[in-house]
């Protein structure tokens, strides 16, 4: 169990705040607002759908809204199927599903879905582009393990702006392993959705402000002085059984979190890439932006308990304070009834993908620097690696810099072999898509590359920090058969950063 870290009186909190005043700094560039947690958490309905001709086809449309967050005004927002934020997708494994995405935005978007594995030509990615007017229908068979995924813009340039107008959603994938864990199962009842994301808000107008957006000023990228969950200002739900699951989406676009109780301690049961290989014990856990952990929460009748996001430990950063490593905040309060329903301690049957790091015959090395990976801004004609299908990899990251970054990597579930040349804790023991990386130390990452090729449609690699992002901060790597050649990706028009 991690330790739970001291925390700040006030004292120390208003000490702390004079002495960076008076260099000239704040203790936080946006702090979080205090709020009464007094509105009902929303869920988001699980999108609709048709089969046709064996296929599961679903029907997403992004749009433009406009909502009340607050007693003020409505606010200019974006959705699919909806105002803000979008329905949850929820398929199997083994079925062959299909979308129709509509664009009915003033301007080019695309739909990428996070952690799935499937061909490069559906991964929504900045070579996938939706024009004004325009739609497009990818289709795959699902082929990956039970998880908590989600879908998102992704064109290059302009993802930080579209994701914070509200374009996101979850997409859940359940196989024979996922229903049959002794875990809480009914969506919306005890297995609970729960998007985390902050917004600079004018509170008194219910404004959401975007100016700030693609170079405020800071390192990290815009943090917002609200915290919405699942849209939601001052969110509550009311539970009614003994453990409650809450599958955590961080869907920030900087800021990163550190989710946890005052109380108690969770149950870490999976994370980005489906059910870890055994229950973890935790006070905290840390999830950046683009990260998902599902967690498990003791409740007794008639109890209150606050979720909470306490101090990150962000590592050696030159300005912590400036990325939020010091902002403490409420996030979600759960309200027990009365009388819970008694459930079973959390168990299931862990399905090993067999990655062994023997079967690796490539190591790759990645130093994200500024907004450039080994030395180079992104370039979507550029293809940057080039990897065989069928082939197991291991790709050492390292954040040479003292600012904040993680990383992510499209198509594969990789697993984290060492950190600076050792284990990794428990809770980076499950199959990850998304991984923070601390200033200054080595990830060695263990990845496989299956099924699908194509020599000119690449995947990417990149910063999920949407602000590195947009600036540059990403790759591209071509998946291809033994001894073929890559070719061109397709042309997209140029973007300035």
């Amino acid at each position: 169990m991690i330790p739970r870290r001291s925390r700040r009186s006030i004292t120390v909190a208003a000490a702390l705040a004079i002495l960076l005043a008076g260099c000239g700094l704040a203790p936080s560039t946006s702090p979080v607002d205090a709020v009464d947690f007094d509105s009902p958490l929303a869920i988001p309905p699980l999108a609709d759908s048709t089969v046709e001709n064996g296929v599961r086809v679903f029907e997403l449309t992004a749009q433009e809204g406009q909502l009340a967050f607050t007693d003020g005004d409505t606010t200019a927002t974006r959705g699919f199927n909806g105002e803000f934020l979008g329905p949850t997708v929820r398929a199997e494994r083994g079925e062959e599903i299909a979308f129709r995405i509509t664009n009915e935005l003033t301007d080019e978007t695309t739909v990428h879905w996070h952690g799935m594995h499937l061909p490069p030509e559906m991964d929504g990615g900045p070579h996938q582009p939706i024009a004004p007017g325009e739609s497009w229908e990818p289709t795959w068979t699902i082929d990956q393990p039970a998880a908590t995924l989600w879908y998102h813009p992704h064109p290059h340039g302009a993802t930080e702006h579209q994701v914070y107008q509200g374009l996101a959603g979850l997409f859940l994938v359940d196989d024979e392993h996922s229903s049959t864990a002794t875990l809480p199962q009914e969506y919306g009842v005890d297995d609970i959705p729960v998007i985390v994301q902050d917004r600079d808000m004018d509170v008194e107008t219910g404004q959401i402000e975007h100016d700030r957006l693609g170079g405020d000023g800071t390192e990290v990228g815009l943090l917002g002085n609200v915290i919405m969950t699942n849209g939601v200002i001052g969110a509550y739900r009311d539970v009614t059984t003994d453990r409650v699951r809450l599958r955590l989406l961080n869907g920030s676009t900087a800021r990163t979190y550190s989710f946890g109780f005052e109380d108690r301690s969770v149950m870490l049961v999976a994370s980005d890439g489906g059910l870890m290989p055994e229950p973890v014990e935790l006070d905290e856990v840390r999830l950046s932006p683009g990260e998902r952990a599902e967690i498990v929460v003791e409740m007794d009748p008639g109890e209150r308990a606050m979720l909470r996001s306490f101090p990150p430990d962000l590592g050696n950063l030159a300005a912590g304070f400036a990325a939020g490593e010091k902002d403490e905040f409420d996030v979600l309060e759960l309200r027990a009834a009365s009388e819970l329903r008694g459930t079973d301690e959390p168990s299931w049957t862990y399905e090993d993908v067999g990655l062994v790091e023997s079967d690796a015959t490539v190591e790759r090395e990645f130093e994200l620097n500024g907004r450039r990976i080994n030395g180079a801004e992104m370039d979507m004609s550029r293809i940057d690696e080039v990897v065989e299908v069928g082939s197991t990899e291991i790709w050492t990251v390292r954040n040479g810099e003292l600012n904040p970054h993680n990383f992510h990597v499209h198509d594969v579930q990789f697993e984290v072999l060492t950190i600076d040349g050792e284990a990794p804790p428990r809770e980076l023991s499950g199959r990850k898509d998304t991984i923070y990386l601390e200033p200054h130390r080595e990830y060695r990452l263990l990845m496989r590359f299956e099924h699908f090729t194509n020599p000119e449609v690449p995947y990417m690699y990149h910063c999920h920090l949407l602000q590195h992002e947009d600036a540059g901060l990403m790759g591209q790597f071509v998946v291809v058969e033994p001894g073929e050649e890559p070719g061109e990706p397709p042309e997209q028009e140029h973007h300035d950063h």
